[in-house]
């Protein structure tokens, strides 16, 4: 979307706008690369762009969890897997609750959806630095899976509980889990 402004949207952009408001997160890029458009305009156009990408979006190696998008972004990006996600209980959504990330609103709603437990037994995955602070901010574990360039750009701004660089690198049972069978862990 970018391109046809003659701009490269960049990493260290792409990683502030990660796991934000999104209206918060466009307004910033609009901001900082000077291009000749609204919020309302850009929302439009990468929509266009999303519904044309996202029935293609594979999941990450490992992944048993979805998104804070909002829900028809959610629905969107999830298309081609949704057999797979139609195994959760309960998908909680960005558009359901007040505050978004860095606040701990989505995880807080996510628990009362499955009856409360308490904090200390959540395990909650992230991969931007806002989704860590809101996971710590609601009192859960946090294991952080980023993009390994943003953790070069960005070495000591996380308080997660760890840091992978994969799903298949997650270890349970350091987390009291029991370990994953050899046929799951080689898929």
């Amino acid at each position: 979307m970018f391109a046809k402004f003659g701009i490269t949207y960049t990493l260290q952009q792409s990683s502030r706008a990660i796991g934000h408001n999104l209206d918060e997160s466009v307004a910033l890029l609009i901001n900082e690369t000077g291009i000749n458009m609204t919020v309302d305009e850009f929302h439009k156009e990468r929509n266009e762009i999303n519904v044309k990408k996202y029935p293609f979006a594979k999941l990450m190696p490992g992944a048993m969890i979805a998104s804070s998008s909002f829900r028809k972004s959610f629905n969107v990006k999830t298309s081609v897997n949704r057999k797979f996600f139609n195994m959760f209980d309960n998908v909680t959504c960005g558009d359901e609750v007040k505050n978004l990330k860095p606040a701990p609103d989505l995880f807080l709603a996510a628990r009362e959806a499955i009856g409360n437990p308490p904090t200390n037994q959540y395990l909650v995955f992230e991969d931007s630095i806002p989704g860590v602070k809101a996971a710590k901010n609601a009192n859960m574990n946090v294991i952080w899976v980023p993009d390994p360039m943003v953790t070069e750009l960005y070495p000591d701004n996380n308080s997660a509980d760890e840091i992978i660089f994969s799903l298949n690198g997650f270890d349970p049972t350091k987390y009291g889990l029991p370990p994953f069978d050899e046929e799951s862990s080689s898929a």
